[in-house]
């Protein structure tokens, strides 16, 4: 399915957010400086935009990993394009089967896939073994907002006018009535903290963006 729609996956993401898509990411990246890693993983990597924005903290290296082999290829065009090819490595890989050794890794994150893992313990446990002793993971995804005057608009927007703009771009419709049923499908907010700590990290935390459309979760290993 992402293969199918990766020709237009950047365009729709900034186009069905009204960009702020842009604004999280770069939220989070904010968050991952803190840290000052010098490697770090992207899973669900995509067209490589999040790692794109994570090279700004000028690391040693980072990994980007997807199965989808169209949406690599694109991200490789970007990352040529800005130049970044001696730090940034996008290669296809499992999430739930990461091809590297364990503690390896200062930080691993994920932008709007984890929601896409076919299990998600085994996705995340995956993410904790490849850590560093006290490494972090971040954890960028769509979230349902609590609002009770803003979610009905949510709602509306998120069922009707977003899978219509989907697939009029796109000429997929299967992908974006995929994407409003895994986000309400996804255990977000405290029962996505309980799934990290459940794989072993500690010092979880949950930051909410945007009336809660989008959530941060981080935790520690």
């Amino acid at each position: 399915m992402f293969n199918k729609i990766a020709w237009r996956y950047d365009l729709l993401n900034h186009l069905l957010s009204l960009n702020i898509d842009k604004l999280w990411r770069r939220k989070l990246v904010k968050m991952l400086s803190q840290k000052h890693p010098e490697s770090i993983l992207d899973v669900a990597t995509g067209t490589g935009d999040l790692a794109i924005s994570a090279s700004r903290l000028n690391p040693k290296e980072i990994i980007g990993i997807d199965i989808a082999d169209e949406m690599l290829e694109i991200g490789r065009k970007k990352v040529a394009n800005k130049g970044l090819q001696n730090m940034i490595t996008l290669q296809t890989a499992d999430s739930e089967n990461l091809p590297f050794p364990s503690e390896h890794f200062d930080a691993t994150m994920v932008a709007f896939g984890v929601r896409n893992f076919e299990n998600l313990d085994l996705g995340l446990s995956e993410m904790y073994r490849i850590l560093k002793k006290n490494g972090t993971i971040y954890v960028l995804e769509f979230s349902i907002p609590t609002n009770k005057l803003f979610r009905p608009f949510y709602f509306f927007y998120f069922k009707n006018i977003l899978p219509l703009i989907g697939k009029m771009v796109s000429r997929d419709t299967a992908a974006y009535t995929y994407l409003p049923d895994s986000v309400s499908a996804f255990p977000s907010g405290p029962a996505f903290k309980e799934r990290l700590e459940k794989t072993g990290f500690n010092k979880c935390t949950i930051r909410t963006l945007t009336l809660g459309i989008a959530t941060i979760y981080t935790g520690e290993k």
